[in-house]
């Protein structure tokens, strides 16, 4: 879903967003914030949010989104 929303974004800020993913790679925690009421953390990028979650047994995070953010939160 999250490589559907990017198809559609300009290539600059598509830069920025690869950048962002590999920096939640490395650490999903830092710079990220909780969502209230939801077990998922969105980082900022711009005006754009990547939502993701994080499992730390299988230590894997799986990218539930990137949208603008006057779309991310509905």
């Amino acid at each position: 879903m999250a490589e559907k929303h990017m198809d559609r974004l300009p290539n600059r800020v598509v830069k920025r967003i690869n950048r962002r993913f590999n920096s939640i790679s490395a650490d999903p925690y830092a710079g990220a914030r909780k969502l209230s009421g939801d077990p998922a953390f969105r980082a900022r990028v711009g005006d754009y949010r990547i939502i993701y979650d994080v499992d730390d047994r299988a230590r894997t995070v799986t990218i539930l989104g990137v949208r603008h953010r006057r779309e991310a939160y509905r």
